[in-house]
């Protein structure tokens, strides 16, 4: 096959070779080594001695070439060019007829020429609102020169800033060019210019100077960019019209502005009893003019206006028309701008002042026209006008014992009475919180005074349940004493028509005495949910809060607190010396004494308990049934990867210190991936040895996990999170009280030391 130097390989540039009668086959077998082998090596291509592949059937082009020899590109044009573009900016002028004051018109193009094939291509950029049809002028081509060299083509040669081509009879002067195109041509010796500056289109002046004017008019808002700007937006005023004749009144009025089409309506309102009924329009809903010169005559407004009329019948009939609307007044309508609170509106003839407005109409003057003062105007009265009737509060009927005041009120209220409504609020936040105390009965008898009952208050609803703990042989059976319900605060009359005031959780607290249903229960003791309760929210329970009651003891004490420290330091029986912890009774003792009935017991209890001394008993937690879980647990899942973990030790201590914090052991355990639940991990961590720092020997916890490291004792499988380390948190009974920082709390240690020296 025969190949056109310099054309690509494609169908039209391939020639049979009528020269050529040997066709020799591909060998596709071979002998290597006395072995026959099937021979799949491709034949080496033919490289020059500057590295580029040679094909022999595609000889080089005989043109001349812009590059010294052995030095331009050994490929073809069509593959060392291709996608390369070199692109100047061109402008040409265009004469004009039809334009007053612009002879022509600049018109900006790009050249654009294809390196891979000769080829060129003219475009003019789009420009907005232009109204000449850009885009390609000239299709990509080979162009001719002008004659009388019109056999020779325009090549890179031709080109270049600040020259003049022309392209079928049209001229351009190219003005610059991009970066690309002046890299190329420098590189291949051809220096490019500076870019020049192109001359001004007047025609675009011109246009500019139109637009200036026109900017400087007023802008006109299309209506329906209004609409959709202002839709559903009303400035609503408040007003009234003086119609104080003999019959007349002062009709108070809402004068509501439309900003989406600038249209205004009115409407009155009805005062009771003024006997007005019917429509309470005002003003239909329309645009209001500001001038108002009475109702117009039939025929005096017509959209045209006729200057004369000829002829007499209906057929023949000749007219001309008015263009200039000669006498035609423009009607002017109330703006927003025109409404303020005090401007009196023309509404056709009637007096209409404005009063007052919305908080939106007030922010929208604000913001769009500066307007801070919005002090509402007065409104005149008549001096025969009533005085404003109040709504009397309604008097409903005592209640009569039957079911629960709530339900009387519905039956009073409504002839289809609804059930009462309960606080569904406060139900979602306090539902299931229920405060239990421990009381006993008071009575006259002797047996009921040793019955133990338990108090429930439930928060949800503020009902009470109370419960009576069976004791054996006491002649009493326990269980339910009194159903769930609200129980009103005794001393109140019953049969009244206003609501009774019921028990609220501040009424229950240690040592209170309650009437519940005629009887008389005293609260002994509360369980440690409802004491943590009380304290964490002291603005419900005073009686828990801990700064009311150190205020109330430090004014107390302040003139005895010699003798309260004496009291407590005897009763406790302590070496004075060491007043670092006393008793429960003993501060008791102590308080009473100088409060006296002022402090109750609930009182004294939030207090050893915030000043409470008991520590919390050590954790006892077997280091060899922890190991022997933690043994079972890498049995269960076959894990065998020692090695990994001591190379992720060395890791990350890399000086190979004998202690490491938890928290890097920690995560050590989770980068492994051993089979260690959260639990678990922090028991073993809990029994491994430590040091003052708190950080844990590496050689035991590596013990700790080594398989072959001794045998561990075989448990049985239990659940890890309970019974392998039983965690059961510590309570502060407050049997123990912290008397040195009860007394440093107190802040009253500067009289003591006065009265020692």
């Amino acid at each position: 096959m025969l190949r056109i130097p310099g054309m690509p390989f494609l169908p039209g540039t391939v020639f049979r070779d009528i020269a050529k009668s040997h066709y020799p086959k591909t060998q596709s077998l071979m002998n290597y080594q006395g072995i026959s082998m099937l021979s799949d090596r491709k034949p080496p291509g033919l490289v020059d001695s500057s590295g580029f592949v040679v094909d022999p059937n595609c000889p080089p082009v005989a043109v001349p070439s812009i590059y010294p020899p052995k030095v331009g590109p050994k490929l073809p044009p069509w593959l060392a060019y291709d996608k390369q573009v070199l692109c100047f900016n061109a402008y040409f002028k265009e004469t004009l007829q039809e334009v007053y004051q612009a002879p022509f018109q600049v018109r900006k193009v790009k050249i654009l020429y294809y390196l891979e094939d000769g080829t060129m291509q003219v475009l003019e950029p789009k420009v907005e609102n232009s109204g000449i049809p850009q885009g390609c002028m000239v299709h990509r081509q080979r162009i001719p020169k002008p004659p009388p060299c019109q056999s020779d083509f325009i090549s890179i040669l031709d080109l270049n800033v600040d020259q003049t081509i022309q392209i079928f009879d049209r001229i351009y002067h190219i003005t610059s060019c991009d970066k690309f195109t002046r890299h190329f041509l420098n590189k291949s010796g051809i220096p490019v210019p500076d870019p020049v500056d192109e001359p001004t289109d007047p025609t675009t002046e011109m246009r500019k100077r139109a637009d200036g004017k026109a900017a400087k008019n007023i802008e006109k808002k299309h209506p329906f960019a209004q609409f959709l700007e202002f839709d559903r937006k009303i400035l609503k005023f408040s007003a009234y019209w003086d119609d104080r004749t003999e019959f007349g009144d002062v009709r108070k009025l809402d004068v509501c502005y439309y900003l989406s089409d600038d249209t205004i309506d009115i409407k009155e309102i009805f005062p009771r009893n003024s006997g007005r009924e019917g429509p309470s329009t005002f003003l239909k809903r329309g645009k209001l003019p500001r001038e108002f010169c009475g109702i117009p005559l039939p025929g005096e407004q017509t959209p045209r206006s006729l200057l004369n009329v000829l002829g007499t019948n209906m057929r023949n009939v000749r007219y001309v028309m008015d263009p200039l609307d000669v006498g035609r007044k423009d009607i002017i309508y109330y703006k927003d701008k025109d409404l303020q609170i005090g401007t009196v509106l023309n509404v056709y003839g009637r007096a209409i002042v404005l009063t007052d407005c919305d908080e939106f109409t007030q922010d929208y003057y604000r913001q769009r026209h500066g307007i801070e003062d919005f002090t509402p105007a007065p409104v005149p009265i008549r001096a025969d006008d009533c005085m404003p009737s109040s709504i009397k509060e309604r008097i409903l009927p005592p209640y009569n014992g039957w079911g629960t005041y709530e339900d009387s009120e519905g039956n009073c209220i409504s002839v289809e009475p609804k059930p009462p409504q309960a606080d569904f609020k406060k139900f979602i936040q306090l539902d299931r919180f229920v405060l239990r105390y421990g009381a006993k009965l008071l009575s006259t008898i002797k047996e009921n005074c040793e019955r133990v009952f338990i108090v429930s208050y439930y928060l949800s609803d503020d009902t009470i349940q109370i419960f009576e703990i069976a004791e054996r042989n006491s002649g009493f059976l326990g269980g339910e004493f009194m159903k769930r319900t609200r129980i009103p605060l005794p001393g109140q009359e019953k049969f009244t028509s206003r609501r009774p005031q019921y028990y609220q959780p501040y009424n229950f607290y240690i040592g209170a005495t309650i009437s519940l249903k005629d009887h008389i229960f005293h609260i002994v003791s509360a369980d440690e949910y409802t004491l943590i309760y009380m304290e964490h929210h002291p603005q419900e329970f005073p009686l828990a809060d801990v700064k009311t009651i150190m205020n109330k003891v430090r004014e107390a004490i302040r003139p005895t607190y010699k003798n309260f420290v004496c009291n407590c330091l005897s009763e406790s029986g302590v070496d004075p010396k060491d007043i670092r912890f006393i008793g429960y009774e003993s501060l008791k003792r102590a308080l009473v004494d100088s409060l006296g009935d002022n402090i109750t017991n609930h009182e004294i209890i939030t207090l050893c308990r915030y000043f409470s001394a008991e520590q919390a008993p050590p954790m006892t937690c077997n280091k060899e049934n922890v190991r022997g879980a933690v043994r079972l647990e890498l049995k269960r899942s076959l894990w065998n990867a020692m090695d990994e973990l001591k190379e992720h030790l060395y890791h990350i201590n890399p000086l190979n210190k004998p202690f490491l914090s938890e928290a890097k052991l920690k995560s050590t355990l989770k980068g492994c991936r051993l089979p260690f639940s959260k639990e678990l991990v922090d028991d073993m961590m809990s029994v491994l040895n430590q040091n003052d720092c708190g950080e844990i020997e590496v050689c035991d916890f590596l013990n700790f996990l080594d398989m072959s490291c001794g045998d561990g004792p075989d448990i049985t499988p239990i659940n890890v999170a309970f019974e392998l380390c039983p965690k059961i948190p510590f309570l502060h009974k407050g049997r123990l009280v912290n008397f040195s920082c009860f007394l440093e709390q107190l802040g009253l240690e500067q009289d003591l030391k006065k009265d020692g020296e």
